[in-house]
């Protein structure tokens, strides 16, 4: 089934803004690890710095991986990684119009928006910094969240109005 138009170039626009915040993210984190002088653009002063979250041990595998699985684990990554992944699976499925796509893109969301209040929290109760793109990234998973749900109902909606139809066509 056709998705509508908007919705679409809405969706790429937000995960090619995800794409690219997420690589920036690994770039400061490897050049942070190669030169501890390193400065970059998000590292305002000593409460706003994105550097130290993403060199922090919440900056990979979520803080977690790395405790439950060790700190060579493959699934051990920068959080930027994930982030890569996560919009790319959203613009993959995003050009399907299929059921399944849609609850895929989701679910996919609301473990997106788990993980964005859980580093929230860790962000400003925890590490107490700011970070432009953290916080960025997670509007547009916020926002991704919304176009998932938009989408979902639009085909729900639509599959139950071809349906009836059919019935009428039929009677």
């Amino acid at each position: 089934m056709a998705v509508p138009g908007w919705e679409r170039a809405a969706r790429l626009l937000v995960c090619a803004l995800g794409i690219a915040l997420s690589v920036y993210a690994y770039h400061v984190e490897t050049s942070r690890g190669k030169d501890a002088e390193y400065r970059a653009l998000c590292d305002i002063n000593p409460s706003i710095s994105c550097s130290k979250v993403f060199t922090s041990r919440w900056g990979r595998g979520f803080g977690l991986v790395e405790n439950i699985l060790g700190a060579q684990s493959l699934l051990n990554q920068p959080n930027s990684v994930f982030g890569v992944a996560f919009y790319a699976l959203q613009i993959l499925l995003g050009f399907s119009g299929l059921a399944v796509a849609a609850v895929t893109l989701l679910v996919t969301s609301l473990v997106s928006i788990a993980g964005s209040l859980y580093l929230a929290y860790v962000l400003f109760y925890i590490l107490e910094d700011f970070c432009v793109i953290c916080i960025t990234t997670y509007v547009l998973n916020f926002l991704l969240l919304l176009l998932n749900v938009k989408r979902l109902r639009w085909l729900t909606t639509s599959s139950s109005r071809k349906r009836k139809k059919n019935k009428k066509k039929k009677n």
